[in-house]
């Protein structure tokens, strides 16, 4: 396999912890730790001392995830990075973890935003976006400084109540805006998802009502 397939899709720059297993020619097991230093969906650069054989499998283990893959050695890459280059058996987002996903989402949205910019969006799509990505960005906030007062050994009860306020709130703008939904005939019975909400909607009610909230039904 050629080292230009891993550029199937975009590399992103990152620090991941790994353990690295391969088997030498002479049927030698060898174990050493690595740092996974470019990744996509496809595979990585691995900055390494050891160099297994090109074309030879290795086994992955991602120390941040405990998740363990196979992948193939396609190639060298001295002396810029001093680097293995390996491809994955099987094509993982959730293999490089969570930073992965957020450097992947990040670079998404700037396009995305580009796009919007040039117009012809749904109105009522763009807010919902919009709101969508308030939300997250506010979950983001709240769970870096949760983790920050975790690391200094402060109180995070703040945090995860003001977390809490913005999930009512996220989840009051939805049920709004379905409320609007179904009141300009947008939706029906038989809209796909519709006995779910309408089933988590009677769940909420009797919540509210056994916490002195919203009002008795017959």
């Amino acid at each position: 396999m050629p080292e230009r397939e891993l550029r199937r899709s975009v590399r992103f720059s990152l620090s991941v912890p790994m353990e690295v297993t391969w088997e030498s020619r002479e049927g030698t097991t060898h174990t050493e730790q690595a740092e996974a230093i470019e990744v996509n969906v496809h595979g990585a650069l691995l900055r390494m001392k050891g160099r297994p054989p090109v074309r030879s499998e290795i086994e992955l283990t991602n120390h941040l995830t405990n998740k363990v893959t196979r992948a193939r050695v396609i190639g060298d890459r001295p002396p810029k990075f001093d680097a293995v280059a390996v491809e994955l058996l099987v094509p993982s987002e959730s293999f490089w973890g969570v930073t992965f996903r957020l450097k992947k989402a990040a670079t998404e949205l700037r396009t995305l935003e580009d796009e919007i910019k040039s117009g012809g969006a749904d109105p009522r799509v763009l807010q919902e976006f919009r709101d969508a990505v308030d939300y997250v960005r506010k979950t983001a906030w709240a769970v870096y400084e949760w983790q920050e007062r975790q690391y200094r050994h402060k109180d995070a009860g703040t945090v995860l109540s003001l977390l809490t306020a913005e999930r009512i709130r996220r989840a009051t703008q939805l049920i709004d805006a379905t409320a609007t939904d179904l009141s300009a005939q947008q939706l029906a019975a038989e809209t796909p998802g519709m006995s779910e909400f309408a089933a988590a909607i009677q769940r909420m009610s009797h919540c509210l009502q056994d916490i002195g909230l919203g009002s008795a039904q017959d």
